[in-house]
């Protein structure tokens, strides 16, 4: 089974000091995640959490870790950071002598891989819940379940801003730069924000992987 990498800790501040960067920005101040979660979290869903934090845990079913499962975990992230890396290939169209360069290629890559690290560690996450309910782990499955609900919405808005963002970058860069170096540049933030990206994503994964690893110790 590969090993995986140590990575430092990521969190989406990342990602947003990158794209305020990029669009010449300074960052803003994140309000507490309290603060924040109170806004997001609707009666409905307040309710349905409170309930998964005070369930009792349920007993286990006899289905504990599987190493496979952190193996396929480990080659789904090797894997999206592989195409994430072939970023650096993606070129964009030469410009016309009356026409500034075209980011559109960039963008439609962007706008694609980013499709797929959502479906990839969305499956992942909904899979590792199921073992941690047969695991006896319900209610932390239930709280990631609830949360994924609450956050996935939010995430996904802001995330989808961020083609746009970057081809703005890659305008701005393209109009006052006349060598063709800078777009190697661009090619460089584009694939640190789509790494970011995926450290982002698979955060509730090693997570839930994490708690996973504590059931190798109880005895079905």
């Amino acid at each position: 089974m590969p090993e995986p990498r140590p990575r430092a800790a990521v969190s989406s501040p990342t990602l947003v000091r990158l794209l305020s960067r990029v669009a010449s920005l300074d960052p803003p101040s994140p309000p507490a995640l309290a603060d924040r979660l109170t806004d997001w979290i609707d009666w409905p869903r307040g309710v349905a959490l409170y309930t998964a934090l005070d369930a009792s845990p349920d007993p286990a079913t006899g289905a504990y870790f599987d190493a496979a499962v952190d193996d396929e975990c480990v080659r789904a992230r090797a894997g999206l950071e592989a195409r994430v890396a072939e970023s650096r290939a993606c070129t964009p169209p030469k410009p016309t002598a009356d026409k500034l360069p075209d980011g559109t290629a960039f963008r439609k890559h962007y706008v694609s891989l980013q499709r797929d690290i959502q479906v990839v560690t969305g499956r992942l996450r909904g899979r590792l819940r199921d073992m941690l309910a047969a695991a006896g782990m319900t209610r932390l499955a239930e709280v990631d379940a609830v949360m994924e609900r609450v956050l996935s919405p939010r995430e996904l808005t802001l995330l989808s801003r961020v083609p746009d963002i970057l081809q703005a970058h890659f305008e701005r860069l393209g109009s006052a730069n006349a060598s063709p170096a800078w777009v190697d540049g661009f090619r460089r933030d584009m694939q640190e924000a789509l790494q970011a990206e995926l450290d982002v994503r698979f955060q509730p994964i090693e997570g839930l992987l994490a708690a996973l690893r504590t059931s190798t110790q109880k005895t079905p």
